[in-house]
């Protein structure tokens, strides 16, 4: 057996039969199998492998055909591994089937003088309904995810705004509370002060003086308003008639 490199033939008692290459060679090969959930696949293998110098003869003369060999183990290895996983799994289990398909085809073809170097699953490609299936189902899930997100936005604004309309109800309720305490507190300190101020006055007068004041209070602010576009100005000698149907008049124009 000639070595690489400048090597004599010498004929009638020598011939050439055959080349054997030392460098690293890769095979491709390509099964279809289907997995546990009755899913046809093809699987894309590729073997890379050596003959082993000290076993030349052995890769040379004991097998008729390496690529056939290693095909055969890599159909056996892939078609005994995928039924046993579903098609998700099969995906995630990538490296476990290169790593099977390595196992058998090391302990088989050392024997007959080639290293098996590295072996690669470089493609999983099911049938293209199955790949738009689920790309559907992917696209259901992250649609479905998505519009819960948005439902639970909605509910945290809904949330957020009612808390904050209920505590802008109950600070008004706090403010009208103080200012009506703060009108009933002046009131009483007028009727008080004007009581006593004013001799041979009674209280009733004292209320009618503060309800006119009110009155024209009212009548001014009406007249002030950029929206204001009549002013019914009562005649009826009661007061406190007169008064009320003026503010349900001016009530009425706003």
């Amino acid at each position: 057996m000639a070595q690489p490199g400048l090597g004599l033939v010498v004929c009638p008692y020598e011939q050439l039969v055959g080349r054997l290459s030392y460098r690293v060679q890769q095979l491709d090969v390509r099964v279809e199998s289907k997995t546990l959930d009755n899913v046809f696949l093809v699987a894309a293998v590729s073997v890379q492998y050596q003959v082993l110098r000290e076993k030349a003869y052995e890769a040379f003369y004991a097998l008729t055909n390496p690529h056939q060999q290693i095909t055969a183990h890599v159909y056996d290895v892939i078609r005994s591994e995928l039924p046993t996983l579903e098609l998700d799994a099969v995906f995630e289990a990538k490296e476990d089937l290169a790593l099977a398909v390595k196992s058998a085809l090391t302990e088989t073809m050392t024997n007959y003088g080639y290293q098996i170097m590295q072996t690669l699953i470089t493609d999983l490609d099911p049938d293209q309904r199955v790949k738009s299936a689920m790309n559907e189902i992917n696209s259901s899930k992250r649609l479905k995810f998505a519009i819960a997100e948005k439902a639970e936005g909605d509910k945290i604004l809904l949330v957020k705004s009612a808390e904050a309309e209920a505590e802008a109800k109950y600070l008004s309720g706090v403010g009208v509370a103080k200012q009506r305490k703060a009108i009933v507190d002046g009131l009483k300190a007028s009727i008080v002060g004007f009581s006593d101020n004013v001799t041979g006055t009674s209280h009733k007068d004292v209320m009618d003086l503060v309800l006119l004041t009110q009155y024209f209070d009212c009548i001014r602010d009406v007249g002030s308003s950029r929206n204001c576009k009549t002013i019914f100005v009562p005649a009826s000698k009661n007061m406190g008639d007169e008064m009320r149907n003026s503010l349900l008049q001016v009530h009425d124009v706003r």
